[in-house]
């Protein structure tokens, strides 16, 4: 009666110890499945024209640049204001739209180790507005009136 005492006990720890190696797997597994199926934030540089929407979302705290603390702004001015002076004309060139899949650097001069001022995304539309003498840049102008040089190749004449 002794021996078959010691055997089930040795049969019910195996089994305890299986199940509790089972459940810790299945756990480890589930943990380790919802933290690959969730995306990572979308990073954000310091030349990013402006945060997008979904950065917004995941960052509340940050006060969007376009709307200004009210308690801050100046008071209305009695004196009627002079007439806004007409745009300026846009300059000479032709719409393009941007080709390279990863995008383009914007340079300050048409030179690989130029300082980079900013990135223009896939298929966004920019003015070009000459090239180099070489032909191997073109100076363009973003929307939001930047203008740099990009590496020609890289965009196409839009319709």
């Amino acid at each position: 009666m002794a021996t078959m005492s010691k055997i089930s006990q040795f049969v019910l720890g195996f089994i305890l110890a299986i199940a509790l190696l089972f459940l810790a797997g299945a756990g480890l597994t589930r943990y380790m499945l919802t933290r690959l199926a969730t995306p990572p934030p979308r990073p954000s540089f310091t030349n990013d024209p402006s945060p997008s929407p979904a950065a917004q979302a995941a960052n509340p705290d940050a006060s969007p640049a376009a709307s200004p603390d009210p308690s801050l702004a100046s008071p209305e001015p009695t004196v009627a204001a002079s007439p806004s002076p007409s745009p300026s004309p846009s300059p000479v060139g032709y719409a393009a739209r941007v080709t390279q899949p990863i995008g383009l650097r914007l340079r300050q001069e048409p030179n690989i180790d130029a300082a980079t001022i900013g990135g223009i995304e896939y298929n966004q539309i920019v003015t070009v507005l000459e090239d180099s003498p070489d032909g191997s840049w073109q100076k363009v102008q973003v929307a939001n009136g930047a203008q740099g040089w990009v590496k020609s190749g890289n965009t196409a004449r839009a319709n």
